[in-house]
């Protein structure tokens, strides 16, 4: 049986229509997403909706940390880091990119820079080999997992799992933790050989950035080959995000999924703004299974 985890956008008011959805297993807080009030409160009235409720986190995952107006040259992160320069990064899913000359901590000197505002919490890839990220969980992070845990929350996604030491980081502030593993690049599918990460997810949007294009099926393959229950995450139906009519490529790259054997798939930000196209992305899925 096929089962669909959805990103909730935290104050929407179709909540409780989608958690009641017969395909819907459980709901993922995309912790990007603005909250208003007590992070505690909005925590409790998601807990409320009854499905199991995945707080993402994270991690080592590179965000833009402030907003950078075009023209820009710089760009600041989440983490320090460091990279033998020149390096590419990749903005935008990877549509765009610019040359990093020189990192000076958390800071990225570029080249040049995308033609538009770069905003705070926006992705960032740097696939090279040499990229070493400092730290683990960030302070929102931390306090995440601080207030998911008080209310008995235990389910976390962690973002670009690359050790066991990114999974202890989160169990050292809760113990208790249940952690999806969200294999986002090479060094986490070498991970996820060489070591037991608890259940895995394909995420897909970063880690087909990571990876070269025609490397992504074969990554999809083995990680499901890795833990049989393993999620399918990123760029489903997102045809649906701009209109309710799917494109023949989503039809069918949902339906090779299944093929392939992934039983839970997640639907992310863009396709869950609004009631019409999440709804419409649940009742395809219901309709491919």
């Amino acid at each position: 049986m096929v089962e669909a985890i959805v990103t909730v956008p935290p104050h929407a008011r179709f909540l409780r229509e989608v958690a009641e959805h017969p395909l819907v297993s459980g709901l993922r807080l995309n912790t990007v997403m603005p909250i208003a009030g007590p992070l505690e409160a909005t925590l409790e009235r998601l807990l409320g909706l009854g499905k199991p409720l995945f707080v993402d986190l994270k991690g080592r995952q590179l965000r833009v940390r402030e907003a950078a107006l075009p023209p820009f040259t710089e760009v600041r992160l989440t983490h320090r880091l460091r990279v033998k320069t020149p390096a590419r990064a990749f903005f935008s899913d990877g549509r765009e990119s610019a040359l990093v000359l020189e990192v000076d901590g958390d800071r990225l000197i570029l080249e040049d820079s995308p033609r538009r505002v770069v905003g705070p919490g926006e992705s960032v890839n740097i696939p090279d080999a040499s990229l070493e990220v400092d730290g683990v969980l960030t302070e929102r992070d931390l306090e995440l997992v601080r207030a998911s845990a008080k209310l008995g929350c235990h389910d976390f996604m962690l973002s670009f799992v690359e050790s066991l030491e990114d999974l202890e980081a989160v169990r050292k502030v809760d113990p208790e933790a249940r952690i999806v593993s969200k294999i986002e690049s090479r060094k986490g599918l070498a991970c996820a050989r060489e070591h037991d990460l608890g259940r895995l997810m394909a995420a897909r949007g970063d880690l087909y950035v990571e990876l070269l294009p025609h490397e992504l099926p074969r990554a999809m393959k083995e990680i499901l080959a890795r833990d049989r229950h393993a999620i399918l995450a990123s760029r489903l139906f997102p045809s649906l995000a701009s209109s309710l009519e799917p494109t023949a490529q989503d039809v069918t790259d949902a339906a090779y999924a299944i093929e392939l054997g992934f039983e839970t798939l997640m639907l992310g930000d863009e396709v869950c703004q609004r009631r019409e196209s999440v709804i419409s992305a649940l009742n395809l899925l219901e309709a491919l299974t």
